[in-house]
């Protein structure tokens, strides 16, 4: 069975300063990126001390050095915004029902979440964990009581 969490078990990993144009958003990102007032601090920030935390990102299948970023879309935008054309960067080698999951968790313990975008990350998650044959009914109970 293929395992879901980058802390259990974790794949290896390499860490890597990558171009920001060899990097690209998650195929179906379901969390808006928004560029607004937090946005525009945020790049001040990342202008001012460089990126903090490093984007979790994967490789794109078939193309060699282009990255899909899993973890990050808010720190990748406001670092172009801020003028940055290499950021720092976690490889991890995910597949697709990994990365999503990935997605989805490292994601939802933002404050601003609409009920939409809530709701649509579980779906995928949902749908991710039932390709790999993981038991759905944690997930599930889990998002009754979060909401």
């Amino acid at each position: 069975m293929t395992n879901t969490r980058l802390t259990e078990n974790p794949p290896k990993k390499k860490a890597a300063n990558i171009s920001t144009d060899k990097l690209h958003t998650f195929d179906r990102h379901p969390f808006q990126v928004i560029d607004n007032e937090e946005m525009n601090n945020l790049a001040e920030s990342i202008r001012a001390q460089g990126i903090i935390s490093p984007l979790i990102v994967r490789p794109i299948e078939g193309k060699s050095d282009e990255y899909e970023v899993i973890s990050g879309h808010r720190r990748l935008y406001a670092a172009v915004k801020a003028g940055l054309t290499e950021v720092p960067a976690l490889i991890y080698p995910l597949d697709r029902n990994q990365a999503v999951i990935a997605v989805v968790d490292s994601n939802l313990h933002r404050e601003k979440l609409l009920p939409s975008e809530k709701a649509f990350a579980y779906k995928m998650k949902l749908e991710a964990m039932k390709k790999q044959g993981k038991r759905t009914d944690l997930t599930l109970s889990q998002a009754a009581t979060k909401s």
